[in-house]
């Protein structure tokens, strides 16, 4: 056991394996990045990934066409946060509620839509996913060829969303819009920033990333669709958030992290390994607690975050 754990070919696998694992993290947590900074916090980031896992599954299936499968997740992720903003923006109601009632929407309205197009049966319908895109030439490096660079088109896509939601924002004016409106919604009231607007905009973007993660599990990751693909990636994301102190770069490794560690219980219940199944399969959301407990306290949370805000009151 020992033997075969301590080789190249193992690290090689887990850890190709765990930037996989972390894109749909990822993903998900960059979108949220926009949104807590924006002063809301998104708790329907569960219900909104299934939303997007079936709708990107249902329009590649039924188009053939996977890009048009990523469009479909996307836009149910909008969709989705389009109810939350307007629930929590528009209507003022309570964030953590708001939240949770999308994702029970989400999860039930998920499992309701892909029963009724396919009903009950013995083998799930498939799709044909997206294959691995070995990069020439640096996918040959041994050992960091097969863990960087032999990733199907969304990995390379969601990784480069990294520096791209950096750009937005620190060097563009929507990023210095979304800051301010999470800082101080009242002195960008009084420049003429529209709050809801901005606020309906960082929580749109957030679900189209969320979207984004929810089609990568069905038709990149998996090629079929069942009620429990997103397992809590969710709520990983909104601890990696947290972690990351709404910075991308850190939101990248806070992904990493929690891919590595379940590519690591896969890989060793793969091997055998003489430890409880259980364990091991509580070994990602363990980390996510830890990590919740020793981070959560020191995080500056934006001045406005959860606050609703209304020009009348002061």
């Amino acid at each position: 056991m020992i033997q075969q754990i301590f080789t190249t070919t193992f690290f090689a696998s887990v850890l190709g394996s765990a930037i996989r694992l972390a894109t749909p993290i990822l993903a998900t947590s960059l979108g949220e990045i926009y949104t807590q900074r924006s002063g809301v916090m998104n708790l329907g980031l569960e219900g909104t990934m299934l939303m997007g896992a079936l709708a990107g599954f249902l329009g590649c299936y039924f188009s053939g066409s996977l890009a048009l499968g990523v469009l479909c997740g996307m836009a149910a992720g909008v969709l989705m946060s389009t109810v939350m903003a307007f629930l929590s923006v528009t209507m003022k109601a309570n964030q953590v509620i708001a939240g949770t009632a999308l994702t029970i929407l989400g999860s039930g309205l998920a499992a309701f839509i892909y029963r009724s197009v396919f009903g009950l049966q013995k083998s799930p319908p498939q799709v044909e996913n997206f294959r691995a895109l070995p990069i020439p030439g640096l996918s040959k490096i041994p050992f960091f060829g097969d863990v960087l660079f032999n990733h199907n088109l969304l990995v390379y896509i969601i990784f480069a969303l990294v520096p791209i939601t950096w750009f937005v924002l620190e060097k563009t004016v929507l990023g210095l819009r979304i800051k301010m409106v999470g800082e101080h919604p009242r002195a960008a009231d009084s420049k003429g920033i529209s709050v809801a607007g901005v606020r309906y905009t960082a929580v749109m973007i957030g679900g189209a990333y969320a979207g984004l993660a929810g089609a990568y599990l069905t038709i990149a990751y998996m090629n079929s669709f069942t009620d429990n693909i997103v397992s809590g990636r969710g709520y990983i994301a909104l601890a990696v958030v947290i972690f990351s102190h709404w910075k991308p770069s850190l939101a990248m490794w806070g992904s990493l992290l929690f891919g590595f560690a379940n590519a690591l219980q896969i890989r060793l219940q793969a091997l055998g390994a003489p430890i409880p199944n259980q364990f091991l399969l509580m070994l990602p959301y363990v980390i996510t607690i830890v990590v919740l407990v020793g981070v959560s306290k020191k995080a500056e949370f934006p001045s406005a975050y959860t606050q609703p805000y209304s020009r009348m009151e002061r």
